[in-house]
């Protein structure tokens, strides 16, 4: 891959009806082939986007939630390759003994990739009844890019990223349904993950009202230094898009002043003095 290869990111900033996957795919369908239709390499949809997320009741969350081989997920996996392109889709899952998680799948030119269960949860709508994902936390290949899932309250947990950037990611990908109260998370803790671990960082977040929730907007996508490249303003329905220059990312060396300001956010950790952390209050 050379150097300078480049590829458009893009995040999709839209609305959900609840509990109607069958008119949420025809919005991401659209969605997907106008970012297609402007050279879009990878396209990221937000939280929950097929299914919606206010849940109040477990048994009402199972009646919605899909299964491996909903009907839905095989359409958007069919449109990731007529399209050749890579799609990131939100959703309630159910699996075949009736768990419930908050997922999302990448979808390739090649099919379903890998599918990724929320690890952190919030005591707020389907995350109440869903179970923690057991992880590991991974990372593939999507075409040149190394790309890895977190969801939404996930970004607030700087270890998931840590780890991710340690197991090679260029990108993380973040679906998520930011109510109100995290209005600084796409301004501050976006773009703090994406300098801490030298990587882009996208985060693609909902609009509108779903059971009197409302959600903020203010999708973002940040380069490894921490610059916000494209960000969505809080109401709007928009795609976002940005270039991801894979060796940006790679060079974890950042050379400042040759000789006298050099740092390098990996090889400059201490491990050694960071046991606690795992080992809770």
């Amino acid at each position: 891959m050379s150097q300078t290869e480049r590829f458009r990111l893009a995040v999709v900033q839209m609305n959900v009806t609840f509990a109607d996957p069958d008119a949420n795919l025809g919005r991401i369908e659209q969605y997907a082939r106008q970012a297609a239709a402007e050279n879009a390499w990878l396209i990221l949809f937000p939280e929950c986007c097929l299914t919606g997320y206010c849940f109040q009741t477990r048994a009402e969350a199972l009646r919605t939630a899909l299964p491996e081989d909903a009907p839905a997920l095989r359409e958007i996996e069919q449109l990731a390759r007529s399209l050749g392109r890579w799609l990131v889709v939100g959703y309630a899952e159910r699996s075949g003994d009736d768990r419930l998680y908050n997922a999302c799948t990448l979808f390739g030119p090649e099919g379903k990739v890998l599918t990724y269960h929320k690890t952190h949860l919030p005591s707020l709508g389907l995350d109440k009844f869903v179970e923690p994902g057991a992880g590991p936390y991974e990372v593939v290949d999507a075409g040149g890019v190394r790309v890895a899932m977190n969801i939404c309250y996930d970004v607030s947990f700087p270890e998931a990223a840590r780890i991710l950037t340690l197991r090679g990611a260029d990108l993380i990908l973040l679906p998520t349904n930011w109510p109100p109260g995290a209005e600084l998370l796409p301004v501050h803790v976006v773009p703090t993950r994406a300098l801490e671990n030298n990587i882009y960082y996208a985060a693609a977040n909902r609009i509108g009202v779903e059971r009197g929730f409302r959600f903020i907007g203010q999708s973002v996508i940040c380069a490894p230094d921490g610059t916000v490249l494209a960000m969505a303003g809080p109401e709007e329905e928009t795609v976002l898009y940005a270039d991801i220059e894979p060796q940006r990312a790679r060079q974890k060396r950042l050379v400042r002043v040759p000789g006298k300001h050099e740092i390098d956010r990996l090889a400059d950790r201490r491990p050694e003095l960071y046991r606690p952390i795992c080992e809770g209050p």
